[in-house]
């Protein structure tokens, strides 16, 4: 009878034994990635990607606040302090263009816009001693004196051909462009020249030149921009 109970015996005992094995085992577990005192220093260490990332957010930050305030820099309205000692002419030369040019001047461009005074305005039109608004009369000037094609619309010229620049920057050729009255949409472009001059096609007095520091383009100046890729 002893005999042959003793084999269960030596099984429940091997069974048992393996039995505290296994549980012994099962008490060792791994770090939480999320248990920050899992790790030498505290925190999980930085890997590579998330440095590069971190280091990629920064930059762009930075980019996006000097585009923000190269923006307000340029939108600053133009004052008599930004006038230039040397005249080339009186107003009323001016208004004829009847001007001193010097050896940096762009004649050609001078001589196009002297044959567009006193176009009369009409919307939608850019036709020389006809009829042209400001967008149309941009457009033109642009495409006969630089060869470059630009848009029709003066908003569009400013978000997609111009470069926005600070008043101080503006050089002959350059764009301005003024605001209804908002202080945010545009609604007029014309073309600076030199002295705080600009000539434009006005909704009242077609293709006229006007002075930039004068009350009114003060108040509505929107800001200055220039043609991307346009050569001086």
């Amino acid at each position: 009878m002893f005999y042959t109970k003793l084999p269960y015996r030596y099984i429940l005992i091997i069974m048992l034994t393996l039995l505290s094995i296994i549980t012994t085992g099962c008490g060792t577990t791994s770090p939480n990635i999320d248990d920050y005192s899992a790790f030498p220093s505290g925190k999980p260490r930085t890997t590579r990607n998330a440095r590069k990332k971190t280091e990629n957010k920064d930059t762009k930050d930075k980019k996006d606040t000097k585009d923000k305030r190269n923006k307000r820099h340029a939108k600053r309205a133009p004052s008599t302090s930004d006038k230039h000692d040397t005249q080339s002419g009186s107003s009323e030369q001016w208004k004829r263009l009847d001007i001193k040019l010097g050896h940096h001047d762009n004649k050609e461009l001078y001589d196009e816009i002297k044959s567009w005074l006193g176009t009369p305005y009409q919307g939608g039109s850019h036709k020389k001693q006809k009829g042209t608004d400001c967008s149309g009369f941009v457009m033109e000037i642009y495409l006969n004196v630089y060869n470059m094609m630009i848009e029709r619309n003066s908003a569009r010229i400013y978000t997609k051909n111009c470069e926005p620049i600070a008043v101080e920057e503006l050089r002959e050729g350059d764009l301005v462009f003024f605001h209804n009255g908002d202080g945010e949409s545009i609604s007029h472009v014309g073309i600076y020249l030199k002295e705080n001059k600009f000539v434009h096609a006005s909704s009242s007095r077609g293709v006229v030149i006007d002075d930039l520091t004068s009350r009114y383009y003060t108040k509505h100046f929107y800001g200055a921009g220039r043609v991307i890729g346009k050569k001086y």
